[in-house]
């Protein structure tokens, strides 16, 4: 019998170290996963020169009022969705500053749409609906290396002017790579149920892109330190953090603190640069717009030591 073809894409592999898991106990399914997991930050790592360029190309988007868009079809879709959704709660920032989109519109992110992912036009046509512009970044997330959705989003992308990027967990062929500017490949290996790509490379996607978007934003001025402090108290649990931010960095109590804020308006960064200059909030709003939107460079001090380190 002739050996069955090769498939090209590394992430549509069998993994010889899980063939038997069909008949493995819970416990050794959880071994064999664990295992497997283990390969994956090493493989984020061996990227760390490309994904910080992709961090200073959005940076340097966000600060000429540029947008950062995820595009994949999916479970790479979703992830993209997801980063996306998360950074107005955390790092307050508006909406429309980073957008995820998926193949087949937001009925994909609960639903499977058949051939979506395989319609390079709908991804031309989805950069023209948002109108991407040369300030833009458009990242395309592609498990395989290979979805003509990505593919061809991130050429549309490009013809527009934008910087683009890929993130795939198998080498990309020659088709893709010409249409990325910034390649970040974590090769992941064979999943443990061949072709399930919410594994391993699902993982590496996730901690890609929490670092881009995490990257950027502390470079745009989104932490003090290691503390979020462009949070905007919106609800309960920001509001006690927001209150416990300010307490640690100021040492007012919780109920100077929180007169603070509302002078400032919910915003945690005002309020900082308010305490520490006693300056009113629109003076406060000037020098963080002269520093970039840094605190350490208005605030002339770090931030407390963490207690117990």
């Amino acid at each position: 019998m002739s050996a069955p073809p090769l498939d090209p894409r590394i992430t549509e592999r069998r993994n010889p170290r899980t063939v038997d898991i069909d008949l493995a106990t819970p416990l050794g399914i959880v071994d064999l996963i664990s295992a497997e997991d283990r390969s994956v930050a090493d493989a984020v790592a061996s990227q760390r020169e490309a994904i910080a360029e992709a961090i200073a190309a959005i940076e340097a988007s966000f600060r000429h009022g540029g947008r950062l868009f995820y595009v994949g079809a999916g479970t790479s879709g979703r992830l993209g969705v997801l980063d996306a959704s998360e950074c107005p709660p955390t790092f307050g920032t508006p909406p429309g500053m980073v957008i995820g989109i998926i193949a087949g519109g937001d009925h994909a992110l609960r639903n499977p749409i058949e051939g979506a992912e395989d319609d390079p036009s709908a991804g031309a046509a989805v950069m023209d609906q948002h109108d991407v512009q040369a300030v833009d970044v458009v990242i395309g997330i592609a498990a395989s290396g290979t979805t003509p959705y990505v593919r061809g989003a991130l050429g549309r992308a490009r013809a527009r002017g934008a910087t683009t990027g890929l993130i795939a967990c198998s080498p990309p062929p020659d088709a893709m790579r010409e249409v990325a500017d910034h390649a970040i490949v974590p090769v992941v290996g064979p999943e443990v149920l061949t072709g399930s790509t919410r594994l391993k490379a699902g993982t590496a996607t996730k901690m890609v892109c929490n670092m881009l978007t995490t990257g950027a934003m502390i470079r745009i001025g989104k932490s003090y330190g290691n503390l979020m402090v462009d949070l905007r108290a919106t609800n309960v649990k920001l509001q006690d953090r927001a209150e416990r931010i300010v307490c640690e960095v100021t040492g007012l109590d919780r109920e100077h603190a929180r007169q603070l804020l509302e002078k400032a308006e919910g915003r945690v960064k005002r309020a900082l640069v308010m305490h520490h200059l006693a300056v009113d909030a629109h003076t406060a709003d000037e020098k963080l717009e002269a520093a970039g939107g840094v605190v350490r460079r208005v605030v002339p001090h770090a931030p407390p030591p963490v207690l117990g380190a």
